[in-house]
């Protein structure tokens, strides 16, 4: 009998799972912790807010940098060398609300660390991931953030109970520590021939003609290297399908970081709730788009390969669906008053949310398979300015409605912290309905 033969991309795409998984854990453990150690000095809401948003303005420095990074040195090295510097600065930082300027530099770092990771990953799923598995492949891959978010509301808050807040950060160290062992170990850069068939948009298209990717190329001892380019950048930025993609970027991240911050704070001061009492309820809008995620990679790829819709319109059908659902979720949360409800909500609208993931998330490798790294970077660009617009401003609207003596446990307080997002995918969702492509439109 013929040995089975694993392929090697499937190595990939699982370390990649759990790269996204480990950095989620990270975020969430910290809004975790540091909301504990906050509450227990007495820092007000607009404070935790800026502190819980100085992660994303690292994050958004190094999107495009990070993207141009692991095109020009290769996303595998880069992914390695950003998660050694994460997990180093989670593992040496005190956990202290008093020191404000350690924890504001630390978040930086972490946050700059973390911001290499994504556009990395692109820019490796690009070159080893033939298109008739890339939404799959793209949906499994984020769909790690959400069952790293989902792990870490199940756990940490009992570990922070009985080990204390500073624990979550060793454990966070730790696990970075272990997967970086992981990837130095069974992580490759691509054969040439998997490189020029997984970056086409059709099988046996190259991203360059042949000879001239014979030219730019050199081949040592069986190795490669990747094609020396100009990024289009003009093209890149005037593109009105990229600015679909930036838009919903944004809008998605907007939510997602909002409610990932701010939940805590919405159970235990909003709906007069325990974490630790919820149980495994409060993991439920995680572990719903880890579910989700993949009902939506699963059921793109099929509408494709099985020619039932064209690229285009799988793209704008499931972006359009996941957003709507989500918006319709977030307009109903704030009335929901006990725990079912609000979890129920929450997850529905965090989980048609990942849905819409295989919609416009994907949607870099089919119009710029080439630079898709790039484009990425561009666009969690946005998706991270949202982290620090969206978490700062419901920072500063919590703030302002007890100064008006209005009760932070009641729906009036929440409810624009919830609207806000809810008419962002409404808007978003449009225009992606209207200017994106499934078509290569960027060599």
């Amino acid at each position: 009998m013929k040995k089975v033969k694993f392929p090697k991309r499937y190595v990939i795409v699982l370390l990649t799972f759990v790269c996204t998984c480990v950095c989620y854990i990270e975020r969430v453990g910290f809004s975790i912790a540091y909301t504990v150690a906050a509450d227990a000095v007495g820092v007000n809401q607009s404070s935790k807010g800026i502190i819980l948003s100085t992660f994303y303005y690292g994050y958004a420095l190094s999107q495009v940098p990070g993207g141009w990074a692991a095109q020009l040195v290769g996303g595998r090295r880069i992914l390695l060398m950003s998660f050694v510097l994460w997990s180093l600065t989670c593992a040496l930082v005190p956990l202290d609300p008093k020191h404000v300027p350690i924890l504001v530099i630390a978040r930086l770092l972490v946050g700059v660390a973390q911001g290499f990771i994504f556009p990395s990953i692109h820019t490796v799923l690009a070159q080893l991931v033939p298109p008739h598995e890339r939404s799959r492949s793209v949906s499994l891959t984020m769909s790690g953030m959400y069952l790293g978010a989902a792990v870490g509301m199940l756990m940490l808050p009992s570990l922070v109970k009985f080990k204390g807040p500073q624990s979550v950060f060793l454990a966070e160290a730790i696990l970075g520590a272990m997967w970086s062992i992981l990837w130095l170990k069974y992580a490759r850069d691509p054969p040439r021939s998997d490189n020029i068939k997984a970056t086409s948009t059709v099988f046996g298209d190259t991203l360059l003609p042949l000879a001239k990717y014979k030219e730019k190329v050199k081949s040592e001892n069986g190795g490669s290297s990747v094609p020396v380019a100009k990024i289009p950048w003009k093209r890149i930025i005037l593109s009105l399908p990229v600015w679909a993609i930036v838009v919903n970027n944004f809008t998605f991240h907007y939510a997602l970081y909002v409610l990932m911050n701010w939940l805590p704070t919405y159970f235990e001061q909003g709906l007069q709730l325990s974490l630790q009492e919820m149980g495994s309820s409060k993991m439920m809008p995680y572990l719903n788009m880890f579910i989700f995620s993949n009902i939506g990679g699963v059921v793109a790829d099929h509408l494709i390969t099985k020619k039932i819709l064209s690229i285009t319109r799988t793209r704008k059908f499931l972006n359009t669906t996941g957003f709507v659902i989500a918006s319709l979720a977030l307009m109903a949360l704030p009335y929901f008053r006990g725990p079912n409800g609000a979890v129920f909500c929450s997850s529905v609208a965090l989980g048609f949310l990942a849905l819409g993931r295989a919609g416009f998330a994907v949607n870099h490798m089919d119009i710029a398979p080439k630079y898709a790294g790039i484009v990425m970077g561009v666009s969690n660009t946005a998706g991270t300015l949202a982290g620090i617009v969206g978490v700062g401003l419901t920072g500063q609207i919590l703030e302002s409605a007890k100064a008006a003596n209005m009760d932070i446990s009641g729906p009036d307080c929440w409810k624009p912290v919830f609207l806000i997002p809810s008419y962002l995918c409404i808007f978003s969702s449009f225009l992606f309905l209207v200017f994106s492509t499934g078509e290569r439109i960027i060599d």
